[in-house]
Order: structure tokens, then sequence, then C-alpha cells
């Protein structure tokens, strides 16, 4: 295990990342003209979902605590980028029409944004026919799993994050509304945009990237404000609940935090929400689950 200490102008109270080399299995499904996906094996097993009261930046929504027991599963080694999305995007149509380029901050190899639940199903749709498997995004719980990787505490690099590691907003509000460190972490830098995934090179231990900021990601689940009855199998949450904002529409989850907020909403348990029909919100992508169970 290698210990690296993160510093700045002034030296924070010491501040100890856990790094470890580790192999994760994974299958490559090509998507053509060289673009591939990656997708990462999630065993098995049974998880404490949510936060406890005395984590810092905890919300009632991420309560009450509760044990969770998960299939075993595949999930994207990254979040779809811009590439991938607009390889899917050139299949033939399912439902719904896809912008072939929808993204504000434009690379190959930044994550997709400005693309709505509903179209992130299409490109679940599309990706499964052209594949012959079943895409999909994540339930809440299986997201959550796959973040945390076997941590309880609020990031999976531990206790605190750094803008060294993640890409979100890393200043003091100047009217302290926010602020830009998280425990006894050190503030940090604001990009103002995406970054390549993997960029930071920090993986999970189940070697998965860019679980902390950078964008929004999509799950399949319903908004709930709290965890009151709640399916503790792992399945997706798809009971219908009127929102507090409107009587009439309803919102899907977002997990992950984005490079445009500040850490607390990059925490393991955060729970977001949005309209599954917003396009145009530059931090806001997804990752998909290729959920066909498996054995070591």
């Amino acid at each position: 295990m290698e210990l690296k200490q993160v510093t700045n102008e002034q030296p924070p109270p010491r501040l100890v990342i856990n790094r470890q080399r580790r192999q994760a299995q994974y299958f490559i499904e090509e998507l053509g003209n060289n673009i591939t996906l990656e997708m990462v094996a999630i065993p098995n097993g049974t998880f404490l979902m949510g936060s406890p009261d005395t984590e810092e930046g905890h919300r009632d929504n991420e309560s009450p605590q509760h044990e969770v027991t998960v299939k075993s599963f595949f999930i994207g080694k990254y979040p779809v980028t811009q590439a991938q999305w607009q390889a899917v995007a050139s299949l033939p149509q399912v439902n719904r029409e896809l912008e072939p380029n929808p993204s504000r901050f434009k690379g190959e190899n930044r994550p997709v944004e400005c693309v709505s639940w509903y179209d992130a199903m299409e490109f679940c749709s599309r990706l499964s026919i052209k594949t012959r498997r079943q895409y999909r995004l994540p339930s809440e719980a299986e997201w959550e799993y796959a973040c945390r990787a076997g941590t309880t505490t609020p990031f999976h690099f531990g206790e605190t994050i750094t803008t060294d590691l993640a890409n979100y907003d890393g200043r003091d509000d100047e009217l302290g509304k926010w602020k830009g460190s998280y425990g006894k972490g050190p503030k940090g830098i604001y990009r103002r945009e995406t970054t390549p995934v993997g960029s930071f090179g920090v993986a999970n231990n189940f070697g998965l990237y860019d679980m902390h900021g950078n964008v929004w990601e999509w799950c399949a689940d319903k908004w709930h404000s709290n965890y009151e009855a709640a399916p503790i199998d792992g399945s997706a949450w798809e009971e219908e609940q009127v929102n507090e904002i409107s009587n009439d529409n309803y919102l899907w989850l977002l997990r992950g935090g984005s490079w445009f907020y500040n850490p607390d909403y990059c925490r393991s348990a955060f729970r977001g929400f949005y309209d599954p029909g917003g396009r145009r919100v530059n931090d806001i992508g997804f990752r998909v689950v290729c959920g066909v169970a498996w054995t070591l």
C-alpha cells in the first residue's frame, strides 16, 4: 500500500489517501470504429445503504440506513464517453431520436452530458439490440454498492476527498453557503468543466473510475424522499411518489455529484434528482449496467 500526502500552499492536517493495486475482472464490448466499452464485474454481496446521522453533510433522505443484498452484475468502468455515445447514437432508433453530439464540453474521452433519462434509456435499448446482451441503467442500490466497493466511509477514498483525486468545486463560497473542503481535507480548485474519464488515475476497490464528481449519473429509480419501505434486494425502486416540487411530475435519481458541485454532494450516499426529460444540463451523464450474473 502506498501512502500519499496531499499538500497545498498552507499545509492542512496530515491527509492519508489509501492506494492499492488490485485486479478486476471485466469484458470489452466492441462498438465499432475502434470504440470499446469496458464492463467491470461486480460481485454479489450485502452492504449498508445510506449514511449515519454523524456523517458530515448527512441528509434525511439518506435514512434510514438499511442492509441491501445485491446480485452480481457488470457496470461501466467509466461514465459513458462522447465517443461511445456517438457510436451507439448512430445505431437504428428504438423509441426516440438521439442527438449525436449533445455535450457542451467536447471531447471523445470526456463523459457525455446534456442527456436526459429517456435518452440514456434509449442508449441502453440500442446497445442491447446491437450486442444481444441486456444493458440498462443501474439501480440506485447497485450504484451505491459499486461506488462504495466495500467501504463505509463518505468516499471510497476514505474520510475525505481532494481535487487531486476528483473533479468538483473545491472553493469556499464567498458568502459561506458551502465549503470547498470536506472533513479534514484541503480546499481545492474549480475546473468549471468536465475532465476526460479516468484522468485522475484512481479507481475504487472494484476498479471503477469517476464515481465521485465529474458528472452526475442517472439511475433507474424514481425519487423517494427517504428509504422507508425501500427495496432490499438491489432492484430499482419504481413505485411512484409525487415529488415535493410539483404534483404532476416525477423525478428520477442522480448519483455521484459533478464538476459543478462542492465535495459534500460527491459522497457515496448523496442522492440527487432531476426531471427525466431534462436534456440541457451540462453535468448529467450516466454509466450502464449489464445485468448478467457471473461467478468466480
